[in-house]
């Protein structure tokens, strides 16, 4: 089993060639959770991601005059092989399922990598490339399930812990478990009492059902598709088993709601998987009150328009973004009032709906549909109680 002299050895091989990302306290955060929060910046890395620790830490040791390598990913493992090999002067080959996100996707061939989409899970994206691996004589590089990957991944907690010495707790999103694996290996032969707790999305539960032998059924897709993986690593399963102190299960809303606030927070981008570990501190607050909890932010590579839906999505969730439905008499000059008693209530209206035919309400009244831009929840209801004393019928939907 994997030990700390792997991760140490790992380590000399990287240094230089991957950041040692900031380590920092987030004082809000911290204020917010009950807990004391340090975040490890990972989305920092050239590619954006922790996976270039693996995938430095793998290629750095494979033999001169390999004919080239082969993996699978969703797109940040992608991206480390990708630019590792191209520095290294290595043919790379990236098999990608079908629902990558095409940042991710473009970026990879930006780092001179043969991308090939197939299939709609990793497990198809991996039988592929395993049999183009055969075919083409490609050195395979798996994501996690690799004792070279998961020495470089494990790189993350000997930062933290230089950094931040008398962290109690790290908290680690857990896909197939090399991250998880190469970080406890870490800790746990440097400060023994520290706990480790994964957290999986409830979509993509295998790793805890595994440990926690439950039976979560999986689902179809989840806005943190890196760790959206059907089958743990057998390597990170066995030393997660004896490493790792706690599994912690997220939802798909409570990692939007942690995408919004580091973006809003601490003014930094990270996607779905990047912002698991803030989500379970949310989620579970009083699991973690008190304690001085280390947080990987690993990776920050999320599709545009997905971030767009989930701002919007939290300004919903939050009251600054709220639809209002407004009844009225159909007379000229009812809408000019309406809007101008919102005004006058410091909103501003984003979008206007006005309704006759499809309505319950009498023929000679109008419904319109506001979506509004507030302060939060309560200027909400002040929006509301100044239509009521307008003389309007007026709801929040």
């Amino acid at each position: 089993m994997l030990q700390l002299k792997d991760i140490e050895s790992a380590a000399a091989r990287v240094q230089g060639h991957v950041l040692n990302t900031p380590c920092v306290e987030s004082r809000t955060l911290s204020e917010l959770t009950g807990a004391q929060i340090f975040l490890k910046f990972e989305n920092l890395q050239f590619t954006s991601s922790f996976k270039e620790r693996g995938a430095c830490n793998k290629l750095s040791q494979l033999p001169p005059g390999v004919a080239g390598v082969i993996a699978m990913s969703a797109g940040n493992h992608a991206q480390g092989v990708a630019y590792h090999a191209q520095r290294l002067g290595m043919p790379a080959t990236i098999v990608m399922p079908r629902f990558t996100p095409g940042v991710k996707v473009e970026r990879t061939r930006g780092f001179g990598a043969q991308v090939v989409l197939h299939g709609d899970t990793l497990d198809e994206a991996r039988g592929h490339a395993l049999q183009l691996a055969q075919e083409r004589g490609l050195t395979f590089v798996h994501p996690y399930d690799d004792a070279a990957i998961v020495a470089g991944q494990g790189t993350v907690a000997l930062e933290m812990l230089q950094t931040v010495p008398d962290l109690d707790t790290l908290v680690v999103a857990v896909g197939g478990g090399g991250l998880m694996a190469g970080m406890a290996t870490a800790a746990k032969a440097i400060k023994p009492g520290i706990e480790m707790v994964g957290v999986q999305t409830l979509r993509f539960p295998n790793m805890f059902n595994a440990i926690k032998h439950t039976q979560h059924p999986q689902g179809a897709s989840s806005i943190a598709e890196g760790i959206a993986v059907g089958t743990p690593g057998a390597i990170a399963l066995e030393i997660i088993r004896q490493r790792v102190d706690d599994m912690l299960l997220v939802d798909e809303g409570d990692i939007e709601q942690a995408i919004v606030m580091l973006l809003e927070i601490e003014k930094t981008l990270v996607e779905g998987a990047g912002a698991a570990g803030l989500a379970a501190l949310l989620k579970y607050p009083q699991r973690f009150a008190g304690k001085r909890v280390g947080l990987v932010l690993c990776g920050g590579n999320i599709d545009p328009l997905l971030l767009a839906a989930i701002i919007e999505r939290g300004m919903v969730r939050a009251g600054r973004l709220a639809r209002v439905r407004v009844s009225s008499r159909d007379v000229p000059g009812s809408l000019a009032r309406i809007t101008a008693t919102v005004a006058d209530a410091g909103a501003n209206i984003d979008e206007v709906h006005h309704q006759r035919a499809f309505t319950t309400l009498a023929a000679q009244n109008v419904e319109i549909e506001l979506v509004l831009q507030t302060r939060g929840s309560a200027h909400v209801v002040q929006v509301l109680d100044a239509l009521h004393a307008a003389g309007f019928t007026a709801e929040q939907t």
